[in-house]
């Protein structure tokens, strides 16, 4: 199909609508909550905790896409071939399961029903009411991403706009008569020491990052489908436009938290960002404001869920052919459909575990990524540093399960070697090691580029 493709030079028109599509790709269900709740948990603090959440949430899945443009990858796949094909199978699987069917789809559906949905219907039939939207929401996810060349006009064009449009209009009412000053909120104990801390920790929760490497093929189908089908080319429209998406997913996410700290003038601490919304919404505009959060939240987590399932069906019939694109999106549009019916706070329990484990492990690749024109993608430095990485990963894993895991005899004996790491108590035990792994894997390429250096000036000496 691409081959039909009629290159051309993109308008700014064209990047536009890009932009929207990568913005609209990106911000969904996690990316209204999980900000507000912050700036609840935040308080006065917000600002600190706004900067560190930034940084997971905006900055790394920048570097996600730059890394997939520099790379010139097409997936999340090529990221982690530099390892062996075995590992970039591995990892694009657990990557897709864990934003995909698992987590963060189905994530979408039960979000946009608790927030936008669930109000409306009695407590007795709540659980009829999710298992009746959520099959409507994939199956409407599954017709707009069915055909792949139309996935960037519907995205970006159509539901990312009435997204934005809603989502000012909720801004505008709601800074005009702020219910409290932010700054003199209280903020839990958590952030009263350390803010900057635990809102980068916060910005595991987007999954953005992950995102970022697994979206890449849907974004880079995207961009071939516009004429850009030159890998030069296409690197470079896919970073321009990246940048513009992610700086705007910035501002909003600023908003969010001023908005959530704001709100404890009027409400106390919510169990989540979902629960925080609606009563601010209602409080605002009543029946009215809800129905408008209805179709916000359910507009912006369909065109998420949209990404996530294409971006699912696209690598796995790439790399597992013997099933086409379009079953493979009906795997994961009635995976998805199957998981969200377990409920969203159960999602976001055991989700947790798994993104502490992935996201040191998905940071060090894509750092590795961009800096991998100095290292000629060399495998040992590939290699050096993930394996100092994924021992912390796996204690973070276990320390973030549940109790019946974390607080077992198992789970406290791996928390005690782990609190022997340095910033284990700041849940960054994996960041010390990484770099240890970076200065040994460099030292290690360094010696082999002397060795074959050596070798090839003794070669014309002997003859």
């Amino acid at each position: 199909m691409l081959n039909r493709v009629q290159k051309r030079n993109l308008t700014k028109r064209d990047y536009v609508t890009l932009s929207s599509m990568i913005f609209a790709l990106f911000f969904g269900a996690g990316n209204l909550i999980f900000p507000l709740h912050l700036g609840q948990l935040a308080g006065g603090h917000w600002g600190i905790a706004a900067a560190g959440f930034l940084i997971t949430a905006v900055l790394l899945p920048l570097l996600s896409v730059l890394a997939v443009c520099v790379t010139k990858s097409k997936g999340v796949y090529d990221i982690g071939k530099p390892l062996g094909a075995t590992f970039a199978v591995v990892f694009m699987v657990l990557i897709h399961f864990t934003i995909g069917p698992f987590f963060g789809t189905p994530r979408t559906a039960t979000v946009s029903f608790t927030v936008g949905l669930a109000p409306f219907f009695p407590a007795k039939y709540q659980s009829l009411a999710l298992l009746l939207s959520s099959a409507a929401f994939f199956g409407l996810a599954y017709y707009l991403s069915v055909e792949q060349s139309k996935i960037m006009a519907r995205v970006g064009k159509l539901l990312n706009p009435l997204f934005l449009l809603l989502l000012v209009a909720i801004f505008a009412v709601a800074f005009s008569s702020p219910l409290a000053h932010a700054g003199s909120t209280s903020a839990t104990a958590a952030y009263q020491t350390a803010g900057f801390t635990n809102g980068f920790l916060q910005g595991y929760n987007t999954m953005d990052a992950l995102a970022g490497l697994a979206l890449g093929v849907t974004i880079v189908t995207a961009v071939n489908f516009m004429g850009q089908t030159d890998p030069n080319k296409a690197a470079w429209v896919t970073a321009r436009a990246g940048f513009f998406s992610m700086a705007f997913e910035g501002l909003i996410y600023v908003l969010l938290i001023l908005l959530g700290a704001q709100s404890l003038g009027q409400f106390k601490l919510s169990d989540n960002g979902g629960v925080a919304f609606d009563q601010i919404v209602n409080h605002y505009m009543g029946n009215v404001g809800q129905a408008i959060l209805a179709v916000l939240i359910i507009t912006t987590c369909l065109t998420t869920a949209i990404g996530l399932v294409a971006a699912f069906a696209q690598d796995f019939h790439k790399h597992f052919g013997f099933l086409s694109y379009k079953v493979w999106l009906r795997i994961t549009c009635l995976a998805s459909f199957l998981t969200a019916n377990v409920g969203l706070n159960q999602i976001i329990a055991w989700s947790t575990p798994v993104l502490m484990f992935l996201y040191p492990l998905a940071m060090a690749l894509i750092f590795l990524s961009i800096l991998s024109p100095l290292f000629h993608k060399s495998s040992v430095v590939y290699v050096w540093v993930v394996v100092f990485t994924v021992v912390p990963a796996v204690f973070d894993m276990v320390a973030a399960f549940p109790a019946v895991v974390s607080q077992s005899t198992f789970g406290q004996a791996m928390a005690h070697v782990q609190s022997f790491l340095p910033l284990a108590s700041s849940g960054m035990d994996w960041l010390v090691p990484a770099l240890v792994g970076a200065v040994f894997g460099t030292a290690h390429y360094l010696l082999l580029q002397r060795a074959k250096t050596s070798t090839g000036m003794e070669v014309p000496m002997k003859r």
